[in-house]
């Protein structure tokens, strides 16, 4: 190998480190973040599981109410799909399983239903970007600090949702909505998952009074008692039903997305010092090459002149 072969490893080494600092630089900001980001989305939980138990107890108990946040609306089918995914990258898969989850539900709402009766409703730059780019016409998009959300970015999407929701199928509005984001499981394991938020699913696996088999099981549900009647309260825990869910659902996003890139820093961290090790010992056998190589010369060199 030649001088300039050391010249080419030694640039890489130079920026495979550089490199490396960022990636620490991002694991370290990532680390800080985790704590808080599990904070709030371990407390958004309890209230979200509560109103979600109580509306389910009201459905359970007294079958035959007819509310749009329990029955689908009636007139023709309209859909709307709330996707929550992230403004910046450096997060490994995080997005991309957003939307490959976001993909196969499409495909299957379509099977039952035309393209344009899907109405498409976008959190995050990287999924905005991927949608825009395939020129799919989005009826809402919002980027916003994904990482880490604020009580208006919640306040702006529940209600647009549920604008949407209340308006007349006729006149553009969904009797159906589904919201796709990222399950915190644990620091290493996060699951991108579909959740129909309305109409209310009573058989879900996630709510209190749930039997083994997935079933609702009624005599855990408790017996609540509505005043003035039941549509009055359920006309009041709507939107506050939407607004709970959905807070609860970017705050769990959150948390993924920095676990997510926590982890992806944490192994191309480990990755460039993997790099650097690598050029550096053939940065050290071009180095060998080259002093084998002049040696040589200079004994050739010498044997000429003696001879």
């Amino acid at each position: 190998m030649s001088g300039g072969s050391q010249r080419e490893y030694k640039q890489k080494i130079r920026s495979t480190v550089a490199l490396g600092k960022v990636f620490r630089a991002q694991e370290l900001i990532a680390s800080s973040r985790i704590a808080a980001a599990r904070t709030k989305q371990a407390a958004a939980l309890p209230y979200a599981d509560a109103i979600t138990q109580a509306v389910s107890a009201l459905v359970v108990h007294n079958p035959g109410i007819d509310h749009p946040l329990i029955r689908p609306k009636p007139g023709r089918y309209r859909a709307a799909v709330l996707v929550l995914a992230a403004d910046r990258g450096m997060a490994g898969s995080y997005s991309g399983g957003i939307i490959r989850e976001t993909e196969g539900l499409l495909k299957r709402l379509g099977e039952n239903t035309a393209p344009e009766d899907i109405d498409l409703y976008v959190a995050g730059r990287r999924a905005v970007g991927y949608y825009t780019y395939r020129n799919r016409e989005l009826a809402g998009s919002w980027v916003y600090g994904s990482d880490h959300p604020r009580d208006e970015d919640f306040v702006h999407v529940a209600n647009t949702i549920l604008e949407a929701y209340h308006r007349p199928n006729s006149e553009g509005g969904v009797s159906e909505v589904y919201v796709v984001y990222t399950r915190f499981i644990n620091l290493v394991s996060q699951e991108p998952r579909v959740t129909r938020m309305l109409p209310l699913e009573i058989v879900n696996n996630e709510l209190p009074g749930v039997g083994p088999n997935g079933a609702a099981t009624w005599s855990e549900y408790p017996l609540y008692e509505f005043e003035p009647s039941e549509k009055l309260v359920l006309d009041a825990l709507l939107p506050r039903y939407v607004a709970a869910r959905i807070r609860s659902f970017m705050l769990e996003s959150a948390a993924s997305e920095v676990a997510s890139r926590q982890r992806a820093m944490h192994t191309a961290v480990d990755n460039s010092r993997n790099m650097v090790n690598k050029y550096t010992r053939l940065a050290n056998a071009a180095r060998q090459n080259d002093i084998t190589a002049e040696i040589t010369e200079i004994v050739s060199g010498a044997d000429a002149l003696g001879s």
